[in-house]
């Protein structure tokens, strides 16, 4: 049988619940178990999906199609592993389903009621990613905070399943705050003692108190946590605030968080891990020979988790390539023709963000021209390909009004268009163009190079495509399809041969991106930016030229 630990948290929100569970989950899996995360979302919608950006940070989509919370990002990036539709949860989709068997009379006529009809359904889904023997360990990650309302159903569920599972196969790991107050000069314990009792309230009983702190914990008030709250002096467990993400892992094997889990499930015998490629991509993280600036052009750039998977991309893929990528948030609503220069000017490379909707349009074309036509490395996801086609119809090809029918239904020549068969869907959610799909590449093209592969697949999320009909005189004019989907023909890159590099993919690339196996359009693309610097550099200082000539 599976084994499982639930992560919660308390006194505050945002306190790296995602990040403590993907680092214990890394731990164990280089200690050769075989293991995966679930997130359990306390929210109403079905899926994130519908969420704005600004609501709930990016919206993360795996390969079987499933539109997840951002934290499965952290996931599979540090895992190097799928998830899929049964590793994310809403209570949305709890109670949805509770709702269609009561409909269908699957009760029997029965008072359906949170306990035990909605904790049965959380318990089920729960226990659904150990039941094929696929994994040895399962840990799920309960959002929000303990007190919310709407998380209680699923805390419940948690009490009831360490009554009915044996013992040594169930772990309840609860993050919590330690708040340094500097001007008494202390760090406070009392949130935490109070979270931990208000869990205990519900009949949920920690295992280990995971602490996140500013400043190192003493023995001392390890010791008084333990005390107050019942729990082994070993199981209060310091998290130190880190430089990056990537080390926390680190810093959770120093404080034996796994070693002390697999104490409480009961397994004597494991090997020592192996993190020698994890160390070795943190040397390369910390330690860059150079650095680049690249422009990420949005519409959501108030909020860094709407782009997260982006700038967790550029991360690998600045590791790879030894350079420190520094990402300059460019809010594209505020790029005018007469600032744009201004705004652009400097950078080594540009990024246009993927997004919908009509706010911020024309200031991500303006920035697609300006890397077009001063031979600027540029990269468009997804809006941010179907941007560059708009610039290049309107400005090369003399399509003036050319435009998506998304923001303009009436255009005259709809260079992108929605998908025929999207065309009848009216309601919201799912209708989307979703999961992994396949790509050929052209050989010889700048893709097939970057790839080194002429077939591949990567993961969408969008409704609108590029219009074939104009493929031909696109083509004739120098932007080229160097990436379509076999089964539709459906463009999926487009590039630009006689540009250093320029490139925009209708799909995701970023999705896939992990500590082991960064994205290659994303190192191929902070490379060229590393190029364009170098030679920037040489270009402003004669003595460099004639020391290379």
């Amino acid at each position: 049988m599976a084994k499982y630990i639930f992560v919660t948290g308390g006194v505050t929100s945002s306190l790296g619940k995602g990040i403590i569970a993907a680092s214990l989950a890394k731990l164990l899996q280089s200690r050769g178990f075989r293991v995966t995360i679930q997130k359990f979302d306390p929210y109403i919608n079905v899926d994130p999906g519908t969420l704005n950006p600004y609501e709930h940070g990016e919206c993360y989509v795996t390969e079987d199609g499933a539109e997840t919370d951002l934290d499965l990002g952290h996931y599979e990036r540090f895992l190097n592993i799928f998830t899929s539709q049964l590793n994310n949860v809403t209570t949305g989709r709890i109670y949805q389903t509770v709702i269609n068997k009561e409909r269908a009379g699957d009760f029997l006529g029965r008072t359906v009621q949170v306990v035990p009809h909605i904790t049965d359904e959380i318990k089920r889904r729960m226990l659904l990613l150990g039941n094929d023997g696929k994994y040895d360990i399962i840990i799920t990650e309960i959002g929000g905070t303990v007190g919310d309302i709407e998380s209680l159903p699923f805390i419940e569920a948690v009490r009831q399943l360490q009554w009915e599972l044996p013992e040594d196969d169930v772990v309840v790991v609860h993050l919590t705050l330690i708040p340094y107050l500097r001007a008494a000069k202390e760090l406070k314990t009392k949130p935490t003692q109070h979270s931990v009792k208000m869990l205990s309230e519900t009949g949920v009983h920690p295992d280990i108190i995971v602490c996140r702190t500013e400043e190192s914990l003493s023995n001392e008030i390890k010791r008084k946590i333990a005390l107050f709250c019942n729990v082994k002096q070993e199981a209060v467990i310091e998290a130190m605030d880190a430089a990056t993400i990537y080390e926390v892992p680190l810093l959770m094997l120093r404080e034996k968080l796994d070693v002390i889990c697999m104490k409480k499930l009961n397994i004597s015998v494991y090997p020592e891990p192996n993190l020698e490629k994890w160390k070795g991509f943190l040397d390369k993280l910390k330690y860059p020979k150079s650095k680049v600036t690249i422009g990420l052009i949005g519409k959501y750039i108030e909020l860094q988790d709407a782009y997260k998977s982006i700038l967790e991309s550029f991360i690998h893929a600045g590791a790879l390539n030894e350079v420190k990528v520094q990402v300059v948030n460019i809010h594209s609503e505020f790029i005018t023709k007469e600032n744009v220069i201004d705004k652009l000017e400097g950078l080594d490379g540009l990024l246009v963000a993927p997004g919908f909707g009509n706010r911020g349009i024309e200031g991500k074309i303006l920035a697609v021209q300006y890397a077009r036509e001063k031979k600027l490395p540029f990269f468009g996801i997804c809006l941010g390909m179907q941007m560059a086609v708009i610039e290049f119809a309107r400005n090369v090809l003399g399509l003036s009004k050319a435009h998506s029918t998304e923001m303009d239904a009436q255009t005259p020549d709809a260079v992108i268009s929605m998908m025929e068969e999207q065309k009848k869907i009216k309601m919201m959610g799912g209708t989307m163009r979703l999961g992994s799909y396949p790509c050929e590449i052209k050989e010889g093209s700048l893709a097939n190079k970057i790839y080194r592969e002429t077939s591949i697949t990567e993961r969408h999320r969008h409704r609108y495509e590029f219009n074939n009909d104009y493929l031909e005189l696109f083509e004739n004019k120098g932007m080229v399809a160097s990436g379509t989907n076999p089964d539709t023909g459906l463009v999926e890159i487009m590039e630009i041969p006689e540009h250093p590099f320029f490139i925009g993919v209708q799909y995701h690339p970023e999705l896939k991106s992990t500590v082991e196996r960064p994205a290659p359009l994303f190192v191929s693309f902070v490379h060229a930016a590393k190029v364009y610097s170098e030679e920037k550099h040489i270009a402003k200082n004669p003595a460099l030229q004639d020391a290379l000539i």
